[in-house]
């Protein structure tokens, strides 16, 4: 069932929610949660039909809101607000509410979206393109408890990672970030089938996509160890190699579909890894509302860190071996003058037992 509505207000897309939902036989209200969709007209279809199909496992009341460009000064003064309310089958299985917002209403979204709002429901506002720098102080995202935005979509996705760094707050997510977890689930579970110590790291995908550098800061962060970041001709991800006391282990998918598992001494395991919709990595954000702590240590890494110098040489290391000669060399320089008294021979003892542990 859909219905349109020509230079409308919130309060008469409410009263059509309500008489579309006694049409249908369905009075009560029975969605868990309110997304909000903040896109342009190009890339509006392809953003409700991955909600759509999100829906099915978190049925939802879908608002999909776009500011249309006015071309002419005329039609910049005129503020308007239309509206497609869609319901039953034209909506899967929650409400679906088009918003199209023309002149100086565009600049106030927000309370346009706040009356549609489900009440005593989480609100998700995603942004599928052009997501602001800093989400949780933009108007919309401001009404909501989780934030999701997509890197991978932007012009310069690897300086939209360093600026999403930055401007973090608890509730902000990003696709690029959900893409991985299966990766990151099967780098886990292959470091759990083998008792050894990872001492470096390489991580494989195409030039600019944010989540090879997400994958290799996480690995990074929880296991510090030097990363290296090595590019190639994707698609995405393409592998990781960890190399460890017990040999290398490695996960490679050239194909983005099919990833192949080896580990040293053990036959090598076909993996399914396939490059995911949007409807799913949706469906997966939306299954947890709380702050992602891993997501903010990850990013806050820093990308400056996952230069090749460091890759080669972890700082950990080089400070170790220029810190062991130190206590030898201030003991030899005073074994000279400790010969007269008893006491530099006491401060001599310990600087032996430290260097031995």
């Amino acid at each position: 069932m859909k219905t349109d509505l020509t230079d409308t207000t919130s309060s008469k897309i409410n009263k059509a929610l309500v008489l579309g939902r006694r049409a249908i036989g369905t009075p009560a209200v029975g969605m868990v949660l309110t997304l909000v969709i903040v896109t342009d007209e190009e890339n509006a279809y392809d953003a409700l039909k991955a909600a759509n199909e999100a829906s099915r496992e978190h049925p939802s009341r879908t608002l999909v809101v776009i500011k249309r460009v006015s071309r002419s000064p005329r039609d910049r003064s005129k503020a308007r607000l239309d509206a497609e309310v869609r319901l039953g089958a034209d909506a899967s299985t929650g409400e679906t509410v088009v918003l199209r917002l023309y002149g100086e209403v565009g600049d106030h979204a927000q309370s346009v979206v706040l009356p549609l709002l489900l009440p005593d429901a989480p609100v998700v506002v995603w942004w599928p393109v052009n997501a602001p720098t800093d989400p949780a102080k933009d108007p919309l995202g401001a009404l909501a408890q989780r934030r999701v935005t997509d890197t991978y979509a932007s012009e310069q996705p690897i300086h939209e990672l360093t600026a999403r760094a930055d401007a973090y707050t608890p509730g902000d997510t990003d696709l690029a970030w959900t893409r991985i977890t299966p990766w990151r689930s099967m780098l886990a579970a292959a470091l759990d089938q083998v008792v050894c110590e990872v001492t470096s790291a390489e991580v494989e995908g195409e030039e600019f996509n944010p989540s090879v550098e997400l994958l290799a800061m996480w690995l990074a962060e929880r296991l510090k160890i030097p990363v290296r970041r090595s590019k190639s001709t994707g698609p995405g991800l393409t592998s990781v190699r960890m190399e460890t006391s017990s040999g290398p282990i490695v996960l490679d998918r050239p194909d983005g579909s099919l990833a192949t598992l080896s580990i040293q001494g053990q036959p090598d395991r076909a993996v399914a890894l396939k490059r995911r919709d949007t409807a799913e990595l949706i469906a997966e954000e939306l299954r947890r509302l709380d702050p992602d702590d891993t997501y903010a240590t990850a990013l806050r890494f820093g990308l400056e860190r996952l230069d090749e110098e460091a890759a080669v040489t972890a700082p950990d290391l080089v400070v170790e071996s220029a810190a062991e000669p130190a206590p030898e060399a201030a003991a030899e320089s005073a074994a000279p003058a400790a010969k007269p008294g008893a006491k530099p021979a006491a401060k001599k003892a310990p600087a032996k037992k430290a260097a031995a542990k």
